[in-house]
C-alpha cells in the first residue's frame, strides 16, 4: 500500500483541528479558574458519609481470612 492512501481527507482533517481546538480552548478556561479556596471557613460544613455495602462475597473471603466484618 503506497503511503499516500493512508492520509485522510482535507475535511476529515479540518474536523480533527477544529475537535482540538474546542479541547484547547476548554483546557484554557478550566487553566485560568481560580483555585480552590483552603480556608477552613469556608469548607462545606456537612459531608454525608458514603455508605459501604459488603457483598456476600466479600464476607466469605473475609470469613475465610478470619476477618469478621459486621
Amino acid at each position: 500500500m503506497p503511503p499516500y492512501e493512508e492520509i485522510a481527507s482535507p475535511a476529515d482533517l479540518h474536523a480533527d483541528c477544529e475537535a482540538v481546538n474546542r479541547r484547547l480552548q476548554d483546557a484554557a478556561v478550566k487553566a485560568t479558574r481560580p483555585a480552590p479556596s483552603l480556608h477552613f471557613d469556608e469548607q462545606p460544613r456537612e459531608v454525608p458519609k458514603r455508605d459501604i455495602e459488603i457483598s456476600a462475597a466479600a464476607q466469605r473471603l473475609a470469613n475465610a481470612l478470619h476477618l469478621h466484618l459486621d
